[in-house]
């Protein structure tokens, strides 16, 4: 597995936070799913609240190295001062950043996203993006000074898989020493073994699994898809043939007169 800003996860199944219906499901489900890294969203409505620093000492117990993000921002500024918060709480340069341009789709401002990265890798952050899979955002990006990125599979909390699989070779096949994370849009385990499969660095799951009707037999089937995409991949899978090929050699085989 390639290194995120110099460090090793345990497990290419990154998983988020939100929307479990209790917290000691949240727990379970981290625990299942075997994570290699938590994202938490900085709620600055609770963060001075009791009920706020609950939910921060449930998360420090799991253990778990943790990615805030600035859920919720549409602009530039907006990310930037969400982020400052969220490393004064959690204690870490890492943040996942979201700019959100377009209310029905959440699909990323990429304008914003840019100019918010520029400024907090200038910031001493270790930027991890929620992009889409475009090609020139992704090399503004990298310019900008992000060394990880984190392109849709589809719209946030949609589970319709990866929409765009001929991007998204393309953008792993254009940045073959860059970590790519898939995030947004996975909905069942298969949608994570596919994007291993193609060579991404680790999947990003949160809505399928937290609104799933058992979250921690899912969380568990989550980690055994990562596991089955990432061997499928070191395999070397074969390439899709137009023309059936014959399993059986012909050669060889007696004909009947």
């Amino acid at each position: 597995m390639k290194q995120f800003y110099g460090t090793t996860l345990s497990s290419p199944l990154m998983l988020g936070t939100a929307q479990y219906p209790s917290p000691d499901i949240l727990a379970g489900a981290v625990k299942a799913a075997q994570a290699g890294v938590i994202t938490v969203s900085l709620r600055r409505e609770a963060a001075g609240q009791k009920a706020g620093q609950t939910f921060w000492s449930l998360i420090r117990e799991l253990g778990v190295p943790v990615l805030p993000n600035t859920a919720g921002c549409h602009t530039a500024k907006e990310a930037v001062t969400t982020a400052q918060m969220a490393r004064e709480v959690f204690e870490t340069d890492w943040i996942k950043l979201e700019v959100i341009g377009e209310s029905d789709t959440l699909q990323p401002d990429v304008f914003g996203l840019v100019e918010a990265a520029r400024i907090l890798t200038s910031e001493g952050f270790k930027v991890f993006p929620y992009t889409t899979e475009d090609l020139v955002v992704a090399e503004r990006l990298l310019a900008a000074g992000c060394e990880v990125l984190m392109p849709w599979g589809a719209p946030i909390g949609s589970g319709k898989g990866l929409n765009n699989l001929f991007g998204l070779r393309a953008l792993r096949a254009h940045f073959p020493n860059v970590p790519l994370v898939v995030d947004a849009g996975i909905g069942v385990p298969s949608h994570a073994a596919q994007a291993l499969e193609m060579g991404y660095d680790a999947v990003l799951i949160n809505t399928a699994v937290a609104k799933a009707g058992d979250p921690v037999k899912m969380a568990d089937a989550f980690r055994l898809a990562v596991e089955a995409g990432t061997l499928a991949y070191q395999a070397n899978p074969m390439e899709a043939r137009d023309m059936a090929v014959p399993s059986t050699p012909v050669l060889g085989m007696a004909a009947l007169a």
